[in-house]
C-alpha cells in the first residue's frame, strides 16, 4: 500500500480568501502574527511550508469575465465541473436549475458515497430548517447544502452539536446563543477539536467557513483580522486532533474578497489552497484551478482503495 495515501481527507471550505498583495492596508492577510492565510501575489507557487504543509494558489475566475460569484464558485470547487463557463457567466447567491443539475450529478458528495465511502457535511443546522422539506426549499439553499441533499446524506441538527458531532458555520455558537437557542459557547479551539475528532469516521468529510466572505464585503480591516485570527485558532486545534499520516486537511476557497478590503465586492485573484497532513499525496500533482480539487480528492481516495 502506498504510504503516502491519506485514509481520510477533509475539505475546509473557507468562503472568500484569495492570495491578494503584500499590502497590510488593505490585505489582513498581511499581519505578522498570522501562521497560516500569509500567502500573496508576490510569492512563488507552489511552495512547501513544512513537511506537513503545502501551498498553491488556484484560478476561481474560470475563463469567464466579470467577479466570480458563490454559487458558480462552489459548484466548480465541489463538481469539478467549470459552472462559470457551463452558465456563460459567474452566478451569485444559491445555485439555479442548471448547476442543480450539475450538482445532482457530479457532486463529489455524491460520488464518494457511490464509491461506497462514508461522508459527512460537518456543518449544525438550526431550526426552521428542519421544519421544511429540504427538496420543496432547493431553490434557497446554498451549494453545500445541495450537494449534501443530493448525495441523499443526513443535516446534523442542534442535538447533533450538543454531542460534538458537528459545529455551527460560526465555530463558536454566539450567533446561536444570540438568537435564544440554549448550547454552549464555545473557543475556537474547542470547535477545531470536535471537527478534528469527527475526520476519523468518514473517509471525506466537508466543513463550510463563510464569515471571512461577510467579513471582506463589511470593507472592515479590524473585522477581517478577527475572523482570520479566529479560523486560525480553529484550525490549529484541528491540526493538533489529526493523525498527520493518515489525514489530509484542504484549505481553499470559491473566490477571492478578504484580501483587499479596499472593495466591497470579490475579486480575481486566485485562491489560496492549503495542504495539511499528508501532503506528499499532492506532491507533483497539477493544481491549477479550483476545478482540479474534486478530481484530487476522489482520485486519492480511489487509488487508496485500489492499494488497500
Amino acid at each position: 500500500m502506498n504510504l503516502n495515501l491519506p485514509e481520510h481527507i477533509i475539505l475546509l471550505f473557507i468562503d472568500g480568501i484569495g492570495v491578494g498583495h503584500r499590502d497590510g492596508r488593505i490585505n489582513p492577510c498581511a499581519h505578522p502574527g498570522l501562521l497560516y492565510f500569509d500567502h500573496f501575489i508576490e510569492d512563488t507557487y507552489p511552495k512547501i511550508i513544512t513537511d506537513n504543509c503545502f501551498v498553491t494558489s488556484l484560478d476561481a475566475n474560470l475563463g469567464i469575465k466579470g467577479l466570480p460569484q458563490s454559487a458558480t464558485g462552489q459548484t466548480a470547487l465541489l463538481t469539478g465541473i467549470n459552472a462559470s463557463r457551463e452558465l456563460g457567466r459567474h452566478l451569485n447567491g444559491f445555485p439555479n436549475q442548471k448547476l442543480r443539475d450539475i450538482i445532482a450529478r457530479h457532486s463529489i458528495l455524491k460520488k464518494i458515497t457511490e464509491m461506497g465511502h462514508k461522508a459527512a457535511f460537518l456543518n449544525s443546522f438550526r431550526p426552521p430548517f428542519f421544519d421544511y422539506d429540504p427538496n420543496e426549499i432547493v431553490r434557497y439553499l446554498s451549494v453545500t447544502s445541495v450537494t449534501n441533499l443530493y448525495a441523499g446524506l443526513p443535516f446534523f441538527n442542534l442535538d447533533d452539536l450538543l454531542e460534538k458531532k458537528s459545529v455551527y458555520q460560526d465555530l463558536t455558537n454566539r450567533s446561536l446563543i444570540d438568537k435564544g437557542f440554549n448550547v454552549p459557547l464555545y473557543t475556537p479551539e474547542e470547535a477545531g477539536t470536535i471537527v478534528g475528532s469527527r475526520i476519523p469516521h468518514y473517509a471525506f468529510s466537508l466543513f463550510e467557513y463563510f464569515q471571512t466572505d461577510r467579513a471582506g464585503h463589511s470593507m472592515d480591516l479590524n473585522r477581517a483580522l478577527s475572523e482570520l485570527f479566529k479560523l486560525e485558532r480553529f484550525l490549529s486545534a484541528v491540526l493538533t486532533t489529526i493523525d498527520e499520516q493518515k489525514t489530509l486537511i484542504v484549505v481553499t476557497s470559491d473566490h477571492g474578497n478578504i484580501e483587499d478590503i479596499s472593495r466591497k465586492g470579490h475579486t480575481r485573484h486566485k485562491v489560496m489552497c492549503l495542504f495539511f497532513g499528508a501532503v506528499r499525496s499532492v506532491f507533483g500533482e497539477k493544481l491549477e484551478s479550483i476545478t482540479d480539487i474534486s478530481p484530487l480528492v476522489l482520485r486519492l481516495l480511489r487509488d487508496g482503495t485500489e492499494n488497500s
